[in-house]
């Protein structure tokens, strides 16, 4: 890690994940909607990511590269800190986009804050 750049992935999934955490509540869409199911649902989608991820590194189907971009924090063989900040802004990403085609399919009469 030079100069600072082994962030710059981390930050990548951090800022998109703050955004998306903005339009949320804005629109109460998860989190601002029913705080506890959405974190039983993104918990969820987190906890089978992460099996996933598991079972592929276990039956060596799963490396991780080398890159200057990465903080290069490893919390397992093969298993980047990035990876679960990856799985987590996965999880949250897929309810959120449910919300928003939700919210458009329900027409003009949605609530909107």
């Amino acid at each position: 890690m030079t100069g600072g750049t082994g962030l710059v992935y981390l930050l990548c999934l951090l800022v998109p994940t703050a955004c998306m955490a903005l339009l949320d509540r804005r629109f109460r869409l998860v989190l601002w909607r029913a705080p506890r199911r959405g974190v039983m649902v993104v918990g969820a989608g987190f906890a089978l990511f992460l099996l996933w991820d598991l079972a592929a590194i276990s039956v060596g189907h799963y490396r991780m590269g080398d890159s200057p971009w990465m903080t290069g924090i490893l919390l397992g063989p093969e298993l980047p800190l990035e990876e679960l900040v990856f799985i987590t802004f996965l999880s949250y990403l897929t309810l959120v986009l449910w919300g928003l085609v939700d919210r458009v399919l329900a027409g003009p009469r949605a609530e909107v804050p």
